[in-house]
């Protein structure tokens, strides 16, 4: 059984510079190029697998699993048809197993730069770190873009960031016994502020107004606290802050009678959601609508031939962004990606439960019915 390749790991480390790389003199060929490693993106690996498809990986990310990972790890998934509830992490490590027969080559910490089509139909696909690929097909599964977190505009509080400043959570340990404010008023900040109620010292959940954007439930949930005294409500913004010996030791809030009130804190959690950028992608020649690409929905082809987007980054008629909508659109993606890869080849489908030629390219024994 083949397993995946990883080729690069961090954003800023040049590609000859990784452990076991062996620079490459041409481009790399191959048949199909996804960019983004988010659930999506690993789904399409498999189907591209089951029609034999050989595909490489690149995400402007460090680790796979794109924003399931990078934001909420731990947060419980529960729309996964037969898997009553999972975490992005697990989702992400359950879909690793699952292309692992496939060989998937993975490009970590660069983005897409440039992306040409040549004139014997291919692409020619150029990276951040210079790597560069001819391809047969593109897949965009690229989610919003590249995004970044919303920051706090606040002169010299920067200087916080990683430290006491934190725009997400990677280990929720770390602010256990510790004084926090969690500032936001959509479901991270509500999850977050419940999630640390008990665990840190004290909460402080603050936002601009008394509304929220995040599920009611949540909202009920945070009322009761604070009316048990668990945790505290404020309303107001972050006008400025105050430090000793370079350590941030409190926040000034200033609420909307216009009297300002100050918070010591150990630790600042700012949760104003996400500013998605399409990047190089807005200048590629696709067709846009809001900043995503227009498909059809019988094989999710962009207006260039060739290349096809999935996932949140795509948009018809009735589009929902939800995780499985994107599976189904991996799928008919792929099967649409045959004309290209086997120009002369007539593909059947064919099902996993009872086909001996998948079983072969899964790795698996065929099943012995009675």
């Amino acid at each position: 059984m083949e397993s995946f390749v990883w080729m690069d790991t961090t954003v800023n480390q040049p590609e000859s510079d990784v452990p076991g790389h062996v620079e490459a003199k041409s481009p790399i060929e191959t048949d199909a190029l996804i960019v983004g490693a988010g659930p999506v993106g690993l789904f399409q690996v498999f189907e591209l697998g089951l029609l034999e498809i050989k595909a490489h990986v690149i995400d402007s990310l460090s680790a796979v699993g794109g924003q399931c990972v990078e934001l909420y790890p731990d947060k419980p998934i529960y729309d996964i048809p037969a898997v009553p509830v999972c975490t992005g992490q697990e989702l992400t490590d359950n879909l690793l197993k699952q292309i692992e027969p496939f060989g998937a080559t993975f490009h970590m910490g660069q983005e897409v730069s440039v992306l040409q089509k040549r004139e014997d139909g291919r692409f020619y696909v150029q990276t951040s770190l210079g790597t560069s690929f001819i391809t047969k097909t593109v897949f965009i599964a690229a989610g919003v873009g590249s995004f970044q977190s919303r920051t706090l505009k606040i002169e010299g509080i920067d200087k916080f960031d990683g430290t006491q400043l934190f725009y997400k959570v990677k280990d929720p340990t770390r602010f256990h016994g510790k004084n926090i404010v969690v500032c936001g008023g959509g479901d991270s900040a509500l999850d977050w502020a419940l999630n640390f109620v008990g665990k840190a010292e004290s909460v402080i959940l603050l936002h601009r107004r008394d509304g929220f954007r995040g599920a009611p439930a949540s909202v009920a949930k945070m009322r009761e606290l604070c009316e048990q005294l668990q945790m505290q409500q404020m309303v107001g913004q972050i006008s400025g802050f105050e430090e000793a010996d370079g350590k941030l030791t409190e926040i000034r809030v200033t609420s909307l009678d216009g009297v300002t009130r100050r918070v010591p804190l150990d630790a600042l959690l700012v949760f104003y959601g996400l500013s998605p950028k399409l990047g190089p992608i807005a200048e590629w020649g696709l067709a846009l609508n809001r900043k995503q690409i227009d498909v059809d929905t019988e094989k999710f082809e962009s207006n260039i031939p060739g290349i096809f987007a999935v996932g949140d980054i795509n948009t018809y008629p009735g589009k929902k962004k939800l995780i499985l909508s994107g599976f189904h659109e991996a799928a008919l993606a792929a099967f649409g990606a045959c004309r290209y890869v086997f120009p002369d080849k007539r593909i059947h489908l064919q099902y996993t439960t009872t086909s001996p030629k998948l079983h072969k390219v899964l790795g698996v024994e065929s099943p012995i019915f009675d």
